[in-house]
């Protein structure tokens, strides 16, 4: 702890400055219009990004944060079915423990089983979402951002007043499944350098939808999907202040659910598909952040957290046969202080030092339970040289985690790892927009509270998760004045990805009693690829975005495995995605395709965990228009229009065709 105060000291008082990036932290209250930051972040990247922003992200056919991330290339989404279904996001096939969620430029922590529920998150009052493999470019960041392979930022939209001192925004949606989602959003200027905003949002559901199967015996039949309600409420409150040479916010975030699980859609016997699981979510955190220049060459970020989770999970035999009576509960509580300086040693060189402090605590009725909690210390030194066309970023990442226990003996102690990363981008042609970019990082996962103390489960003695990463790619971006072809941006990586002592839980003395061993080793060979271009025929604008994705993930466990080498559980070999929309007058249309191609749900790549690919189309149309002062705006879409039967998960079937309806008003 000497030595982590000793960090925190230095990174408050050395001497950082560093010209200011509009990214290095999320939530300043200067605008830049969402086109550009698309456009130029991807170019000024030493790291592949990919952001999706502004009227992006309104002309997605999204429910939820985790179906708008499919539209990214390298991005698997794991989705069991309907709106309250469980949603995680795999990014290069390294498992979802590795991708680190930030919201609002601080991570979301579950130190429990170190999965986030993106379907929790809503797009009303997103900003922008942006992920990054290896990490982000900006250099002005915390520990905590050079901690995970791949990472994902949310950006909730900061005020902003065109007219008047105040802005209201009232919505209403509903459609398929008895969905019920009203939301309002009240934005307030306080003074010239504060302004607040509360929004809050209500979501029921009754998740039914119907679904066609065939049974054992070889005839198809329709069911209804059932147990898969919601009912939750989501609410915010912000302040966003300025001041000289600095800006600050401050966050309170509050979210309460219900939610029921429907289990897998069983098919030897129609009408199975009674059992199901239920969950309560009560989740509650408070965060804010500090960015100020100091001196002149003096940059310092500044952010701490406190997070309060809350959640019971009930499975009852009486709902699925095949399971035995849980009805557990979990507390967890989270306190988290990160301190950042960043110094311009010339124009040319720039160094960084942050450092983080994390305690988590998890409690629970199990028993036997260890009561575990868990010290974390990050510390970072990065630095940046920029010459003419070339970029070279570097960075080294020092961890200690220590954990205790209520029982002794039953710690699994302390963990300490150094994790370097380097980034290289160069700029070949003076009078073009295309940059070569390559990246190498070594990283590490501890396992989860759950991995190591799980009542009967756990295993004190796991070692971390090692991955490293290798890629190589270019992105090139031109713009147009004098023609309808308005701009070009296109990007491809080539990369290479090794999980070394992957945690898999196999069974012990029966099927209620599994253990968690470090057996894995995983080889990922992939390439991304995206093309985005923009046009303007007179007042018609129109714009598309493809992504494609190509990966072998393999399993290297065992050499002496008949299945060695085989694609890992739900990897596709083939991915796309693809969206086109058009403006006009206040009207915009819009169309987006996803394919998914063949998988298998176990690495034993043979005819019977076969998962077939699947596709779906999506469309809306809206219409913006003003009646007096008050801003309207009305959307109609329609989803899976070719009422594909599909599972993103094998046995748990997706949504047919089904739409929603949107109103908007603003005040």
């Amino acid at each position: 702890m000497r030595r982590f105060l000793l960090i925190i000291t230095y990174a408050l008082t050395a001497s950082p400055l560093f010209a200011q990036q509009p990214d290095s932290v999320s939530g300043s209250p200067r605008h830049v219009d969402p086109v550009t930051i698309y456009g130029r972040r991807t170019v000024s990247s030493a790291i592949p990004a990919q952001t999706l922003s502004g009227k992006e992200l309104k002309a997605l056919s999204a429910n939820s944060i985790a179906d708008a991330i499919r539209y990214f290339s390298g991005v698997q989404l794991k989705d069991y079915g309907g709106i309250g279904g469980l949603k995680t996001i795999n990014i290069r096939s390294m498992g979802s423990q590795h991708v680190g969620v930030f919201y609002d430029g601080i991570a979301l922590g579950n130190a429990q089983n170190g999965q986030i529920d993106l379907g929790r998150f809503s797009l009303d009052n997103m900003e922008a979402i942006s992920i990054h493999n290896g990490q982000k470019s900006s250099l002005l960041q915390s520990a905590q951002d050079y901690a995970s392979a791949s990472t994902i930022y949310m950006r909730t939209r900061t005020p902003r007043f065109e007219r008047g001192n105040r802005n209201i925004d009232i919505g209403f949606k509903t459609g398929s499944f008895g969905t019920a989602n009203p939301s309002v959003l009240w934005e307030q200027r306080l003074g010239d350098k504060l302004s607040s905003s509360v929004s809050a949002e209500y979501l029921y559901t009754t998740g039914r939808y119907k679904f066609r199967y065939s049974t054992l015996g070889g005839y198809d039949t329709t069911e209804t999907r059932r147990g898969g309600d919601v009912s939750a409420l989501r609410a915010e409150a912000g302040l966003f202040g300025a001041m000289k040479d600095g800006v600050w916010r401050a966050k309170l975030y509050f979210y309460n659910s219900e939610r029921g699980y429907p289990g897998a859609a069983v098919r030897g016997v129609p009408g199975k598909f009674r059992h199901e699981d239920r969950q309560w979510d009560r989740n509650i955190f408070v965060q804010g952040m500090l960015r100020k220049r100091l001196a002149k060459r003096y940059n310092i970020l500044v952010s701490g957290k406190y997070a309060n989770d809350y959640l019971r999970y009930l499975s009852d035999p009486r709902l699925n046969e095949s399971t035995m009576y849980v009805d557990n509960r979990y507390h967890g509580q989270e306190f988290y202080l990160s301190t950042a300086g960043e110094t311009e040693v010339f124009k040319w060189w720039s160094l960084n030092l942050a450092a983080d402090y994390r305690y988590n605590t998890m409690s629970a009725d199990l028993p036997l339970f260890v009561y575990p909690r868990r010290h974390t210390l990050l510390a970072a030194a990065a630095t940046s040289l920029r010459f003419h066309r070339l970029n070279i970023q570097g960075s080294i990442l020092y961890t200690h985690v220590k954990d205790r226990t209520d029982i002794s003996g039953a710690s699994a102690g302390r963990k300490d790892a150094w994790s370097p990363s380097l980034a290289v981008r160069y700029k070949p042609l003076e009078e073009h927009d295309l940059d070569i970019r390559a990246f190498y990082k070594r990283i590490f996962r501890m396992p989860t509270l759950n991995d190591l103390y799980y009542t009967f489960i756990g295993n004190k003695y796991l070692k971390p998760e090692h991955t490293t990463q290798y890629d190589i790619g270019a992105v090139y971006s031109r713009r147009f004045t004098r023609h309808s072809f308005k701009q070009l941006e296109l990007q491809a990586d080539i990369y290479y990805n090794v999980v070394n002592d992957k945690i898999v839980a196999i069974p012990a003395s029966n099927q209620f009693q599994w253990t968690m061993l470090n057996l894995g080793r995983v080889e990922i060979r992939g390439l991304d690829a995206m093309a985005l271009t923009r046009w303007l025929f007179g007042k018609v604008g129109m714009h598309t975005r493809i992504n494609y994705t190509w990966q072998r993930a393999q399993d290297k466990t065992d050499p002496s495995s008949p299945y060695y080498g085989g694609q890992i559980p739900y990897i596709p070999w083939h991915s796309a995605s693809a969206t086109l929309g058009a403006d006009f007058c206040g009207w915009s249309l819009n169309y987006s395709f996803i394919y998914t191609g063949k998988r298998y749900e176990s690495v034993a790549n043979i005819p019977e965990n076969y998962a077939p690919p699947w596709n779906t189309h999506d469309m809306s149309v809206s219409k913006s228009f003003t009646i007096g002062r008050v801003g309207m705006r009305a959307t109609a879409e329609l989803n899976n229009i070719s009422n594909r039967q599909y599972e993103v998960v094998q046995c748990y079937p997706m949504p047919g065709t089904n739409f929603k309806i949107k109103i908007n008003v603003t005040l």
